[in-house]
């Protein structure tokens, strides 16, 4: 992800989170460690080949030996194509760059989808945070994996 993606990564988080959805700030933040021989930071965008039209993005935050997907975003009309498990593989390998022995994750409760897409991934559920996702006061599941996993998904 570059300066130039934010624009429409954040039309897709709008479509996709329209009660918490990212600032454009969060995502400056986000991309200033991005770059560098002391990035900590990996985000990374997914275009339709045909039309150019981004349709996912992702993000992970690295700090000592530890990693914390920040965000995962697919177009709805790419859900069921694998691309949620090909951004995913790319975080989890750069977490293993990053040299984290830990991945850490929240996801809405009410987000069945993500959570299945997490447990093929080796996540396991650690926790809750009471009303994590604002203003809807949505619990968030806290999930970890470690990195000596393979990055694969264990299940078609």
């Amino acid at each position: 992800m570059r300066w130039w993606d934010i624009e429409p990564v954040l039309e897709l988080e709008h479509e996709l989170f329209p009660e918490d959805a990212w600032s454009p700030g969060m995502f400056w933040s986000e991309l200033a460690y991005a770059r560098g021989p002391r990035a900590s930071r990996r985000y990374v965008v997914a275009e339709d080949p045909a039309t150019g039209r981004l349709v996912g993005y992702a993000g992970l935050a690295a700090a000592g030996d530890l990693a914390d997907v920040q965000t995962i975003a697919v177009a709805r009309d790419q859900w069921g194509t694998g691309l949620g498990a090909r951004l995913l593989t790319d975080l989890l390998k750069h977490a293993t760059a990053f040299e984290c022995a830990e991945v850490l994750l929240e996801v809405r409760v009410d987000n069945t989808r993500a959570q299945k897409l997490y447990e093929r991934f080796g996540f396991e559920p650690i926790g809750f945070r009471k009303g994590y996702y604002q203003p809807g006061n949505v619990d968030a599941l806290v999930m970890r994996r470690t990195t000596t996993e393979e990055t694969e998904e264990t299940q078609p």
